[in-house]
């Protein structure tokens, strides 16, 4: 036999020894001796991400977003969480991304305060913080809770106490010159009687308000009651139900105006990845709503509501109202209707439908009687196959794509037309 047919009839009987179900068996137990001929790898799947536009359209002044920078990790040789972490540090550090990170807008009371969550598919765990403060990179700190700890989500102090024994810097504002001035605006919207705009005071201008002073209202009929509830108990019910519309209706004038991005103003990037061996893993991080109750997390940090993963089935990731998430378990939600045989796209638009049959207070509606608000997906299962769907999909239209072809914006698929506010 020369040369050439040996080759030849060594190729043939490598590539008939390497059946799916051989690598399958091999691929499932590694730690198995190796016995004759080497298996052939052959890639299940394409390398494929998905996100939010937050990690294609930030650099932080360097040469490569989220999306890419967690493309070239994986399709280098690393671990898929490790490397989509690597990629949402990058808007996480950048101070212009001002819906997660450092320069996240705040709170109410003006305190930056971060949730992240992450799922790593082939290992089957997951880690979490919510209402972290001081640490521009949240999505660390839930890394080491995955890695470190036998338990998932750790919160508020002891989630900053955790991050600080592990020598993660800790800061004492993670605000932006810029998140802190919009916060002073939100401020005068929502409360013009207390927070003046320096601009109509120095004119001799002002805006007339409700009477805030606590003791004029603590004078109203003190000892009134309605059902058994005194009087005083049933105004600060009210003012807190107002002050929380007018916070709301001052942030969307905002964006409105132009001062807010309206990817900033819900805030979220949500990553979700699969490698050539079909091992998938997804990470969110956010700083949350803007003018959030302090101490409020949303559904970014708990798992099957911002973010779901299986890795014998998919992953999907979420941006918008995180308590329609959460109502609905709407990542877990769309990962089971993958593993009942839907496509990403349909198995989002079930979850879509889901929540606007689940949305019946009439202030979560517009006039139309349907959801005020948008909530987007962003899917992708084993096979390679994605999509990035909306309720309306209109204030913010596209999705991340990075694939062979490189990072790009896709088209996001509305369930809904026109838009939630009308």
């Amino acid at each position: 036999m020369d040369r050439r047919d040996f080759v030849r009839t060594t190729a043939a009987g490598m590539a008939a020894a390497a059946t799916p179900a051989t690598l399958a068996a091999q691929g499932t137990n590694r730690s198995a001796p190796l016995t004759g001929a080497p298996a052939v790898h052959i890639p299940r799947t394409r390398p494929l991400l998905v996100s939010d536009v937050s990690s294609i359209r930030y650099r932080n002044g360097g040469p490569e977003n989220a999306i890419e920078r967690a493309f070239r990790g994986i399709t280098e040789g690393e671990d898929v969480l490790d490397a989509i972490v690597a990629g949402v540090n990058i808007p996480e550090l950048d101070p212009d991304e001002r819906g997660i990170g450092y320069g996240g807008l705040p709170n109410a009371d003006g305190v930056v305060q971060l949730d992240s969550c992450l799922m790593h598919g082939p290992r089957r765990w997951a880690g979490g913080v919510a209402g972290i403060e001081g640490i521009r990179t949240p999505s660390l700190v839930a890394k080491a809770v995955a890695e470190l700890t036998d338990h998932h989500l750790v919160v508020g102090k002891g989630a900053q106490e955790f991050a600080r024994s592990l020598g993660f810097e800790v800061e004492d504002d993670l605000n932006t010159p810029a998140s802190r001035e919009l916060w002073l605006e939100w401020r005068r919207r929502v409360d013009p009687s207390h927070w003046l705009d320096p601009e109509e005071r120095l004119n001799g201008q002002s805006l007339t308000g409700e009477d805030t002073d606590p003791d004029n209202i603590g004078r109203r009929r003190r000892g009134d009651a309605r059902g058994g509830i005194p009087l005083r108990d049933l105004e600060h019910e009210a003012r807190l139900r107002r002050f929380q519309e007018a916070g709301l209706a001052a942030g969307l004038s905002m964006v409105d105006d132009g001062l807010i991005d309206p990817n900033s103003f819900w805030g979220t990037t949500s990553l979700e990845a699969v490698n050539a061996d079909g091992d998938i893993c997804g990470v969110t991080t956010t700083s949350g709503l803007s003018w959030k109750i302090p101490g409020r997390a949303g559904d970014s940090p708990i798992l099957g509501a911002g973010q779901y993963v299986d890795n014998d089935v998919g992953a999907a990731g979420s941006t918008g109202r995180g308590e329609a998430n959460l109502y609905n378990c709407a990542t877990f939600l769309i990962v089971e209707n993958m593993r009942q045989g839907m496509s990403p796209k349909d198995a989002g638009m079930a979850a879509l439908t889901r929540i606007k049959d689940n949305t019946v207070e009439s202030r979560l509606l517009n006039e139309r009687g349907l959801p005020n608000f948008d909530v987007r997906f962003f899917i992708l299962n084993k096979a390679g196959e994605y999509a990035g769907v909306a309720m309306y999909g209109t204030g913010e239209s596209t999705f991340a794509v990075c694939d062979e072809n490189g990072a790009r914006e896709e088209a996001l698929e509305g369930l809904l037309d026109g838009s939630p506010r009308g």
